[in-house]
């Protein structure tokens, strides 16, 4: 994904490259988890946003027990208990529905590898086929899109900020997801003023070193 906009799976794309950016319906994805790597950590939240010509479509969110204890660190950073997921719902009974959630649109996240890599580990464990989703990273389009020096750096936060976000990210899934969307619209509009309007248009740029 180092390009920031990928097609995943041989299978070709979800979603047709040549559709306008304000024609496509994005879901927006954030998650919280046990630690930093999936081979030894668990999704404890996930959050979603769908997002079509800068339109709140529909959320997802809910809690996912990881059967494992959540360290004192990430309970610190995130607020999210072993109590408080206790009771949730396991990742085999949230993830059929999260995917059907986002059947058929670009998956998008704020350093994508990181909450993909979790949410493709989760549902090989639990034997359901990762599709073939056209993921792009919100990351690369903002270091491209925005001129050098205009943000100190391109962590969410920052970004949220800088842009005025109604929603500040908080290490919590779906106010993360709420501000990734947010971003990520203001970023559609950084790209039609640079004159890229369709996602084919948007992967041609990122490819462009």
């Amino acid at each position: 994904m180092a390009s920031g906009l990928a097609p995943a799976g041989a299978g070709g794309l979800a979603v047709d490259g040549a559709l306008a950016l304000t024609q496509v319906e994005f879901v927006v994805v954030d998650v919280e988890t046990t630690g930093w790597s999936p081979a030894e950590a668990r999704i404890t939240e996930i959050g979603a946003v769908k997002l079509r010509a800068g339109r709140v479509t529909g959320e997802f969110s809910t809690l996912v027990d990881p059967a494992m204890p959540i360290p004192p660190d990430i309970e610190a950073l995130t607020g999210i208990s072993s109590q408080m997921v206790s009771a949730a719902p396991s990742a085999a009974e949230v993830l059929p529905a999260w995917l059907r959630f986002t059947d058929g649109c670009v998956l998008t996240a704020h350093n994508a590898p990181f909450d993909l890599g979790f949410l493709r580990a989760a549902c090989g464990a639990c034997g359901l086929p990762w599709p073939a989703f056209t993921v792009l990273d919100t990351v690369a389009v903002a270091r491209q899109a925005l001129v050098q020096g205009e943000v100190p750096d391109c962590k969410l936060a920052t970004l949220a900020a800088f842009f005025e976000a109604p929603a500040a990210p908080r290490h919590r899934a779906l106010a993360d997801a709420r501000a990734t969307a947010a971003v990520l619209d203001v970023l559609i509009t950084r790209l039609a003023l640079l004159g890229i309007r369709t996602l084919d248009e948007v992967g041609e740029w990122l490819a462009v070193p």
